[in-house]
């Protein structure tokens, strides 16, 4: 039987032609998944381009190891590899992890908006709050980066991270909570 449209198949189907060295079944998961993977590699990476190298490889070993892989749900197996390759290209950059936009300081000195003492003060309330999330559990971590920082929809952060709409907008709460109690602690200690 000859498939017409691959788009239409499901993840599962996809897994089995793919198995079966199927070049278009590969080429539809890419297609499928390619750029939300991307956005959630950049989530760790800070970096769209190390992120679109990271899942481009992911891609390469899925093909290359297609008749070794034992996949039950593709989605959570892409996005936890992909996670998996982000932590491990973080590490072995040994740069602490970016987890603010930072102010690109040559085109907010051009536009005029920012004085140099303005990008000084943002860089040491930044680091600061960055310290602060760095001390959220990972979860929670992940949820407030995606929803405050990459300002990806809670709809959408939910199938990324494999869990419930609920789940997300109850983690992004105790996160928010946790990181203004560790602010204000450090509000008070400061006084």
């Amino acid at each position: 039987m000859k498939i017409t449209d691959y788009n239409v198949l499901s993840d599962e189907e996809l897994l089995a032609l793919l198995h079966q060295d199927d070049v278009l079944s590969l080429q539809t998961i890419f297609n499928r998944y390619y750029k939300s993977l991307c956005q959630f590699s950049s989530v760790f990476t800070k970096e769209i381009t190390a992120s679109e190298v990271l899942i481009a490889d992911l891609f390469i070993k899925l093909w290359d190891n297609r008749k070794q892989l034992e996949i039950r749900l593709l989605k959570p197996y892409l996005f936890q590899s992909a996670k998996n390759l982000s932590l491990n290209h973080l590490q072995k950059r040994k740069d602490p992890i970016n987890l603010l936009k930072t102010t690109d300081l040559k085109e907010s000195l051009k536009s005029g908006y920012l004085t140099p003492f303005e990008i000084l003060t943002n860089r040491e309330s930044q680091q600061r709050i960055l310290s602060f999330i760095n001390l959220l559990p990972q979860r929670q971590r992940e949820v407030l980066l995606m929803s405050r920082i990459q300002q990806i929809d809670k709809s959408n952060i939910a199938p990324l991270l494999g869990i419930t709409v609920r789940t997300v907008e109850t983690t992004l709460y105790h996160a928010i909570k946790s990181l203004r109690i560790l602010l204000s602690n450090q509000a008070r200690k400061s006084s």
